[in-house]
């Protein structure tokens, strides 16, 4: 009997495969969700209010059993005794990289992908992002401006609950928002004095967040327990397992099949279609074809590269949709980790309660206004004020009752500045198949070459010159600035690979996230991104995908995919 022939296949069923399954199923298409990993149960999964005296490690987590499974997952801070299983086994998923050029690849797999453990920190772009190739004659342009994707995002956060403030910055959107969550005083101290010191050059809001604030579509408001990459039972954060998942399985019309490693895509030269997904099941090793009309590919960024550069035919012998010999070029992530911290005077008799799931954010403020002499882009900061509490004690020094009496009190309010800045598209920063190396289902692994290069470098210098800049104009006290070295790769943020241009011979994917290659094939995560804007980039992946499945459908409406 021939395989069962979909309306659409989804492959991934995180951030952009949840929203695709969603808006593909809602237009009336029978759609098939592929995911590499397992179920999710969230009354199974979800820890959040799991204590540490519950758990066999305490918190700690068996550290022989994390170096040996997970050598290159630990290092992210998510990847605990609690929410370690949302992360990969390295040694089941390996992939190689230069000795001198280390990349941190940070993977989830299972239903929902990384949406579970990922930071909801969500920002528009604007022109200032979408015309800065084109502008520096860097890379491609992209194919689309801010007005493109305008109302995709309205109908993205719409959905998906958004909560921020409105501050009517050109280079950095409002959203549609929900009410704001409150800064604390030691915030709202360092916001006031940027704002005397910097006439609005420079200014600090609460972070732009996809956590409700009021209840929002069947979905209860945050009570700011904290622990959020342990996943959320009440669904105040956006997830694709708390929100688009459901929303898909609610037409009837979605079939989720977890446990589905994607080895590479079937190509039909006759009609140069993808006709279907070459599939082995995790568990059984056993291998099958599914067929769709349209295919998305929302795998992640590396993922969905792997899987076209798998994907060799006679016509595509560099991989599949690959004419332009572009595909695993222009690999990106932003470079993070340079930044000030500073103790805030004053204030001893406030204390936060409850964990707020979310900082502050200061937009970008270099080469907005002016050009900066030493790079091109820039970047943004996240952060925010707090009171140590007696863990401060850790790495002090005492001992004794003066030592237990002095840590009963919190410590003096402090604030940190993280900054988190753009990197530049190379053809130098790219990935490829190591035919050495295949994974525990044998699929052949990647190969990742990446540096972070001299404008990157500077970016990451000027952060911490600025952050120190700022706190001392605001009369903070014992400003430090710090430079932390960070791999590519551990923002968590890699996006290219498989970029969107005007132009068949220099780009992958058109306008619509289409292949110029192969019509019926689109790619909306982040291996589409052109450039890597200093915000972070989920919302935008989103809204691309809520566009090319209206553009899928309608072009399936006439008859033409």
């Amino acid at each position: 009997m021939p395989p069962k022939r979909y309306d659409a296949i989804v492959i991934g069923s995180g951030i952009t495969g949840g929203f695709a399954a969603k808006e593909l199923t809602e237009k009336g298409l029978e759609t098939l969700v592929l995911e590499a990993g397992r179920s999710i149960d969230p009354a199974h999964d979800y820890v959040e209010h799991v204590q540490p005296w519950d758990l066999h490690y305490r918190g700690l987590g068996n550290r022989s059993r994390r170096a040996a499974d997970q050598p290159i997952q630990q290092h992210c801070y998510a990847c605990d005794e609690w929410a370690g299983k949302f992360f990969v086994n390295d040694h089941e998923h390996p992939y190689t990289h230069d000795d001198d050029k280390p990349f941190q690849w940070i993977r989830g797999r299972q239903v929902g992908g990384r949406s579970i453990t990922w930071g909801r920190q969500t920002y528009r772009w604007s022109d200032v992002d979408f015309e800065a190739n084109a502008r520096e004659g860097i890379g491609i342009d992209w194919p689309i401006r801010y007005r493109d994707l305008e109302r995709w995002y309205d109908y993205v956060e719409d959905f998906a609950g958004i909560s921020g403030r409105a501050e009517g910055l050109a280079h950095l959107p409002d959203s549609k928002f929900l009410p704001p969550m409150d800064l604390n005083c030691a915030e709202s101290f360092v916001r006031e004095g940027m704002d005397r010191a910097f006439s609005g050059e420079r200014m600090l809001t609460i972070g732009r967040c996809a956590v409700l604030t009021v209840p929002h579509r069947g979905r209860d408001a945050c009570h700011y327990c904290g622990p959020c990459r342990r996943g959320c039972g009440t669904r105040s954060y956006f997830n694709s397992v708390n929100a688009t998942l459901p929303a898909a399985q609610a037409t009837g019309l979605m079939t989720l099949r977890p446990h589905s490693i994607v080895h590479s895509l079937v190509h039909d030269s006759s009609t140069n279609r993808i006709a279907g997904v070459r599939v082995i099941d995790a568990r059984t090793e056993r291998t099958f074809e599914v067929r769709a009309r349209v295919l998305f590919l929302c795998a992640s960024t590396l993922e969905s590269t792997r899987i076209l550069l798998n994907s060799t035919t006679e016509a595509f012998p560099d991989g599949l949709a690959n004419s332009s010999g572009v595909l695993g070029q222009n690999l990106m992530d932003h470079i993070k980790w340079g930044g000030a911290s500073a103790t805030i005077p004053g204030f001893e008799d406030r204390m936060h309660y409850g964990s707020r799931p979310n900082g502050i954010y200061v937009p970008r403020f270099r080469n907005i206004r002016s050009r900066h002499k030493g790079f091109v882009r820039g970047y943004g900061f996240q952060g925010g004020g707090s009171r140590p509490s007696w863990q401060r004690g850790i790495a002090g020094s005492g001992f004794g009752a003066g030592l237990k009496q002095a840590l009963r009190d919190p410590g003096p309010w402090q604030m940190r500045f993280l900054g988190y800045g753009e990197c530049l598209p190379s053809p130098d920063n790219y990935v490829k198949i190591d035919d050495t190396v295949v994974d525990k289902w044998g699929v052949p692994s990647l190969r990742v070459h990446m540096m972070w290069r001299e404008n990157e470098l500077a970016i990451r210098r000027d952060m911490a010159d600025s952050a120190a800049e700022i706190l001392e104009a605001t009369g903070a006290r014992n400003v430090t600035p710090f430079i932390q070295e960070t791999d590519p790769g551990f923002t968590i943020h890699e996006m290219g690979t498989a970029r969107m241009g005007r132009d068949a011979k220099s780009s992958v994917l058109n306008a619509y996230n289409q292949s110029h290659d192969i019509p019926n094939l689109f790619l909306t995560d982040g291996a589409c991104m052109t450039s890597s804007s200093c915000v972070n980039p989920s919302l935008t992946y989103m809204a691309l995908t809520a566009r090319a499945c209206d553009y899928a459908a309608r072009r399936m409406d006439l008859g033409e995919l």
